[in-house]
């Protein structure tokens, strides 16, 4: 009998530690996003932002779409880039510091980059992992450094927690 109470007692007051926090959670989804910030601005209207901001990063949207057999001028390499960032890899998009991780891996000197996970793969007949890995690496340091200080603007300004 006394072999029960320990592990009795121990889920009791882990049901009840778990239960205490989830009405005070901050953050309710993977990616450490706020649900009003995700209803501000969708990672899939952001790259449209970047080439506001940024007209001369490369656009890499001239892949076939599978679907629909024309140019799929909208996929476009900061889209595809926010995705492969927020959803493939799940960094937060507001610290310059995880942006740089993701340039790092388009780089080859972070982690390592697979085919069959990255964004495009499956809706373009050629994925085009190489040619923006090709088109990130043409970048030099500054224009990196501008491509991350505007991701992490645009993610920061939609923040309530903002200054």
């Amino acid at each position: 009998m006394k072999y029960w109470t320990l592990p009795i007692a121990l889920m009791v007051v882990g049901v009840i530690l778990l239960g205490s926090g989830v009405d005070n959670a901050k953050y309710t989804n993977i990616i450490g996003v706020e649900p009003a910030i995700a209803q501000r601005i969708s990672p899939s209207e952001v790259w449209q932002v970047v080439y506001q901001q940024i007209p001369d990063f490369p656009k890499e949207n001239q892949y076939i779409s599978k679907e629909t057999g024309k140019v799929a001028e909208n996929n476009t390499l900061a889209g595809r880039l926010i995705r492969y960032h927020i959803y493939v890899k799940e960094r937060t998009p507001n610290y310059r510091l995880d942006w740089k991780l993701t340039l790092a891996d388009y780089l080859n000197a972070n982690e390592t980059m697979y085919d069959v996970t990255y964004p495009g793969f499956d809706v373009l007949r050629e994925n085009p992992i190489e040619g923006d890995r090709k088109a990130i690496s043409q970048l030099t340091r500054s224009q990196r450094n501008a491509l991350v200080q505007v991701l992490t603007n645009i993610f920061n300004t939609n923040s309530p927690n903002t200054p």
